[in-house]
């Protein structure tokens, strides 16, 4: 269970208050480590590198992958891969930053900002390309799947292990947006979560792979949002009382959200003989970093194939990833260099960039809004190689909530079997992937690169081993 970025903290409060009776019983059989990144350099610290490294098992100084969707074509082997050659079954459901396999018996499901139209089997792709769409574009009005597109998807959930109990709380929802307040939508990304274990759940009674993952971002993406709202005395701009009303508990409803979902892993792994590991990569703390400017805001392009289009921008492709990020691909060299002339070319009359533009390692770029101080929509742009000004509402419109909070490098590594106990040493997320193959009997490759070490003695009682440099580096 890849629940990214929960904080161990505020597991352990709710957990005693009550309120996440689920986590409470997987925490009372498992053995349980706080875990620390493979990285301190916040610059460093994205999901999108953690995971990678935990599923690789190879730090970030040794792997690079920097960017979102650079680990599809990274090619070093993963846990998947190794399992895989060892003649085991896998399945990936949404696993971050994961390079695509295919393989009779086993299972891919992209990441949502990753999605690259190979899932496999292929009729995964109906489910990927859905979700995808919704999450990449949750904030933009101007992105709406069709009537064709929503009456696929249901076909294909409805063959794939889509509940009534699910199909009745999407309904709840929906009557709770129109009847008390839309803004409640933000509760949908729980329900996704629900979607996605319903399929995820099919899937796996169907195939029973050795070795089965779980992405899930929603908890992540509220506690990034709304974590002024969770705890507004620790930021200088204070929520509105409207905005409590609404936002006061969403970091808390995430966490209930995910508690349900834990028990449904219990219900699925008690019947099914599996062992469950939870686990965050990383964790969260309140954003300060730009209050005294009035908080971080985030801008979007309304539509970034129209823009490219207008401003005569070539690609070969085009797809949105994090927040205000795009990531494009182009033909050749000589059209990824007028593209960076382009982007590069608005300016507000300052002087100041509006596009930040950042190299991925195939020869692409990461482009989007590089602005996050509060911007009037009339406030003048100009495109120094047109010599056009336009209105910055034009060309982006603003994400209507503050960054609240940022990644921190410890997060939590619960492992189930027997009776539960608080290790005394922190793990490492390295070492989840010799842990792993050791569980299931594989042998690692023959490598001198990987830096972690099994946790399989820890649990059976015997003491951490020391750490070399190499291993901490």
């Amino acid at each position: 269970m890849e629940f990214n970025e929960l904080c161990p903290s505020l597991l352990e409060r709710w957990m005693a208050e009550g309120r996440l009776p689920n986590f409470s019983r997987l925490h009372q059989q498992s053995k349980v480590f706080i875990t620390d990144a493979d990285v301190n350099d916040p610059g460093k610290l994205e999901p999108w590198i953690q995971w990678y490294s935990t599923h690789t098992g190879l730090a970030y100084d040794q792997h690079r992958v920097f960017h979102l969707v650079e680990g599809a074509r990274a090619e070093h082997d993963d846990i998947y891969r190794t399992l895989m050659q060892a003649g085991h079954k896998v399945a990936c459901f949404a696993g971050m930053n994961v390079r695509g396999f295919a393989k009779p018996g086993s299972l891919f499901v992209g990441d949502p900002w990753s999605e690259n139209g190979d899932a496999f089997p292929a009729e995964l792709e109906t489910y990927n390309r859905f979700i995808s769409r919704n999450v990449r574009e949750y904030s933009n009005t101007n992105s709406k799947l069709t009537l064709g597109d929503y009456t696929k998807f249901l076909k294909f959930m409805l063959a794939r292990g889509l509940r009534l109990s699910t199909i009745r709380k999407l309904a709840a929802q929906l009557v709770t947006e129109r009847t008390k307040d839309r803004r409640l939508s933000y509760r949908r990304a729980a329900l996704l979560d629900l979607m996605q274990f319903d399929v995820f759940r099919w899937y796996y009674k169907r195939d029973q792979p050795s070795l089965a993952t779980f992405f899930i971002n929603s908890t992540a993406h509220l506690q990034h949002a709304y974590w002024r709202h969770h705890e507004p005395e620790a930021f200088a701009v204070k929520p509105s009382a409207s905005e409590m009303a609404v936002y006061g508990d969403a970091v808390r409803f995430g966490y209930e959200a995910m508690d349900k979902l834990v028990g449904e892993f219990l219900e699925l792994a008690e019947r099914s003989g599996a062992r469950l590991v939870f686990m965050t990569a990383l964790s969260q703390q309140p954003f300060l970093k730009h209050e005294a400017k009035g908080g971080q805001k985030f801008y979007r392009l309304h539509d970034v194939e129209r823009f490219l289009r207008q401003w005569e921008i070539g690609y070969t492709e085009v797809s949105p990833t994090m927040t205000n990020q795009y990531l494009i691909h182009f033909a050749d060299e000589a059209q990824e260099q007028r593209a960076r002339a382009q982007l590069a070319g608005f300016k507000l009359e300052s002087g100041q960039s509006v596009i930040d533009i950042r190299t991925t390692t195939d020869g692409g770029l990461y482009f989007g809004c590089g602005l996050h101080s509060t911007i009037a929509a009339q406030t003048p742009v100009l495109h120094a190689p047109s010599g056009k000004q336009l209105k910055f509402g034009d060309l982006l419109y603003a994400i209507d909530v503050l960054k609240s909070g940022c990644h921190h490098p410890q997060g939590a590594l619960w492992i189930a079997g027997g009776e539960g106990r608080i290790m005394p040493d922190n793990a490492s997320i390295l070492d989840v992937y010799p842990t792993i193959l050791d569980m299931l009997g594989v042998e690692a490759p023959a490598s001198g690169e990987r830096r972690g070490i099994s946790l399989l003695p820890q649990l059976a009682g015997a003491p951490a081993p020391a750490r070399t440099e190499q291993m901490v580096a």
